[in-house]
């Protein structure tokens, strides 16, 4: 039976949102389906009503971006970044005039199911609008957080921590060039799974999340001090730390520049230590330290190998679930294969974590990853 359906990406963009909508479109080409592209998340129908933007001006064709020139049909989705058809996270389900008309622009486009790509936010909303207006929905998580519940893995991850890997590597260079410290600020909003795995990967020293080091205290950054000062004893004269963008000041309180906050307690405790003249702290008082702020380009470059792979593994499994007729899932990734968890249980987790202002998907405190890191004898906290 041919199906009509929808796609769209919501939320925060990542790598390997393009080859979601590639895979989708060349999994639904192959049974005769069509493939209506939704611009800028729920914003779309918002527009496609206001606008009265035909159906045709959505539709996406199977080679979704072709090249001008001689190179025509050459297919390179997989491989841009960013997303084709515009993200936002908008759809205030609690606003009834807006949610009527979302509703109304699937109704208008007649489709059989809407797929939704997005992170723990924007499948709160999305799920909630789908409620009201009944929608066909399958959910393929995306974050370069890591923190959508009951999947191991969300597409954009694995690029984002190459990414972070990638500028601790060079930022090793200039850190034992001058006997500094520097610290890189990554994101992950309330979750350390990005500082903690590109931390291992980049041979940091030290790495600050906020599973494990909520906020900065005096006794952390006396310990930090303490470690730079045992590395500097056994010859290294630099240090590398990560340190989540989700972990918070003395007071508890988040701060834009948390590394910039750090550095400057850094410099304060180690000249303290410093004046208690033990031999060990002698030298602390002339480490230079620096704070590197990565930000979006986290978000940006070439999908990896695995988020491909990744990618179009989830956009497989939701033309299955359509094809079925088995709605309202998530799509997941669990002990090594494709798997399925039901949208009213991922979203009843995500609102209680909300309201209790806890990541939905936090690092586990005793994981192997922690355990790792502690064993190659990184300062954790």
């Amino acid at each position: 039976m041919n199906k009509r359906i929808g796609i769209l990406t919501s939320g925060g963009d990542c790598p390997g949102l393009n080859a979601i909508i590639r895979a989708v479109v060349k999994c639904s080409s192959q049974k005769g389906w069509e493939v209506y592209g939704i611009p800028y998340g729920t914003d779309g129908f918002l527009r496609l009503e206001q606008h009265k933007c035909h159906s045709n001006d959505l539709k996406l064709k199977e080679h979704g971006y072709d090249i001008p020139g001689l190179l025509h049909g050459i297919d390179i989705l997989q491989f841009l970044s960013g997303s084709i058809l515009g993200s936002l996270s908008k759809g205030n389900t609690e606003d009834q005039a807006i949610a009527k008309t979302i509703i109304q622009g699937y109704q208008d486009l007649e489709l059989d199911a809407l797929i939704a790509v997005g992170g723990d936010g924007s499948l709160d909303i999305i799920y909630d609008l789908a409620q009201q207006g009944q929608w066909n929905l399958v959910a393929i998580p995306k974050t370069i957080d890591n923190d959508v519940p009951f999947t191991e893995r969300s597409v954009g991850f694995d690029t984002a921590v190459d990414k972070v890997t990638s500028a601790l590597y060079d930022l090793t260079f200039t850190a034992a060039s001058h006997d500094r410290t520097m610290i890189v600020q990554v994101m992950g909003r309330n979750a350390g799974h990005l500082a903690l795995s590109s931390g291992i990967a980049g041979g940091a020293d030290i790495i600050l999340i906020p599973e494990l080091t909520p906020k900065i205290d005096l006794d952390l950054v006396t310990n930090i001090c303490i470690h730079i000062a045992k590395l500097r004893s056994l010859g290294r004269k630099f240090a590398l730390i990560t340190i989540a963008e989700g972990v918070k000041n003395i007071q508890g309180e988040k701060e834009k520049y948390i590394g910039d906050y750090l550095a400057q307690q850094i410099d304060n405790i180690s000249h303290q230590l410093c004046l208690t003249d033990k031999a060990e702290f002698c030298d602390l008082d002339t480490i230079e330290t620096r704070a590197t702020v990565l930000g979006h380009i986290q978000r940006s470059g070439t999908p990896s190998s695995y988020d491909r792979l990744l990618a179009a593994a989830f956009a497989k499994k939701a033309i299955d679930l359509i094809a079925e007729e088995k709605y309202n899932q998530l799509v997941v990734w669990q002990n090594g294969e494709v798997q399925i968890q039901p949208l009213d249980k991922v979203v009843s987790h995500i609102k209680q974590r909300h309201q209790l202002g806890i990541c939905p998907s936090p690092v586990n405190a005793d994981g192997f990853l922690v355990q790792t890191a502690r064993s190659l004898g990184i300062y954790l906290g």
